[in-house]
Parts: structure tokens; sequence; C-alpha cells
């Protein structure tokens, strides 16, 4: 199968390979994007949706650091040594199992539905187009990205889901410079004060 996709992607137009090269990181900086808008979302809703938001990216970085445990562990070769890829194959001991951009980017995907469900439509098809890319480049094996991207959408969103009771208070107590301020305060009523009583 991987060699059916890279002879497949060797015969695309030239503007695909730069595309499907430079996609992979520019989704992730989309990812990035993704998540500033929803924390800018979060700061007028409850603390814990603040806390799902924040806890996103850490989860991300802990599933990516796992990620290239697995790496060192597990020591498969990249694919692409000795056969003409769209990218140039990583030098030797740079690792293929499990594809670290499929990790991230559907890690980033599934933390980014947890706190936001409208946007699954869009994130979780780029995470699979982008762990796919990783294949039609010609740097992974489609196993390595299966791998990463069921990693990376499971396991990101469980350690949210296992943070989030101990980050809402957290929130609560120290984050409300990061929160919206409610247009009256907040405990007074429309009118509040001595004022709004008389």
């Amino acid at each position: 199968m991987y060699r059916d996709i890279v002879e497949f992607a060797r015969s695309t137009p030239g503007w695909l390979h730069a595309f499907a090269e430079t996609g992979t990181d520019a989704g992730l900086f989309a990812f990035a994007a993704l998540f500033v808008l929803a924390w800018w979302r979060a700061r007028r809703r409850p603390p814990r949706d603040m806390a799902l938001v924040l806890l996103g990216p850490v989860a991300v970085v802990l599933v990516y650091l796992f990620s290239e445990v697995v790496k060192i562990l597990v020591r498969e070769d990249r694919p692409c040594r000795g056969l003409v890829t769209i990218a140039a194959c990583p030098e030797a001991g740079d690792w293929s199992f499990p594809s670290n951009h499929s990790v991230i980017a559907a890690a980033a995907a599934g933390t980014l539905v947890l706190a936001w469900r409208a946007l699954a439509p869009l994130v979780l098809p780029l995470a699979a187009l982008m762990a796919f890319s990783r294949v039609f480049v010609g740097v992974h094996y489609p196993h390595d990205v299966a791998a990463g991207f069921l990693l990376g959408v499971a396991l990101a969103p469980l350690l949210v889901l296992l943070l989030v009771g101990a980050g809402t208070p957290l929130v609560r107590r120290w984050g409300g410079w990061m929160m919206a301020a409610p247009p009256h305060g907040p405990d007074l009523p429309v009118g509040g004060g001595a004022a709004g009583r008389r």
C-alpha cells in the first residue's frame, strides 16, 4: 500500500507536491490559531470551559512526548530509504512509528472538539488529511499515521478530562484576568448599587 501511494503521489502535479509538503506544518499553525479562538470564546463562558481550552495544548504536548518514547522503543526505520519520494527522507535514527505529525494533529483536533464541539466537522477531517499527507510525501508507512492518529485523538482528550477537575478550580481562583467581566459586575443586577435600589 505504501509503495502504491508513493508511486501515485509522484505522478501528481508539482503544485500538489508543494501543498502536501507544506500543508502539514501549515495545518499545525491553523490548530494553534483555533486554540486562540477557542480561548477567546471561553472568556465569557464558565471556568470549566476555559479549563478545557487551556488543558488542550498541555495534553497535546504530553501525548507528543509519549509518542517520542514509543518511537525510541519501537525503532522502526523510515520506509523511504532508497526510494524517490516527494519529501526528503529523514536521517537515520529519526524513527518512523508512530508519526508525530499525526499524533499532534489528531490530539489538537480531539481536544478542540472537547472544548468546542462545533469545530468537529472542520478539525477532524483536517487532522486526517494532515496524517495522510505524511504517507503521500513518502516519509511514513500507513500504519505509522493510523497509529499516531488513534493515539492522539484518544489519549489527548482523555488526559484533558482527567485533569479538568483539578484545572477548573485553578481557573476560577487564578484565571480571572483571562475571563471577560460580566457586563454589570459579578453579583450586581442591572442598575445595582445604591442608585439601583431607589
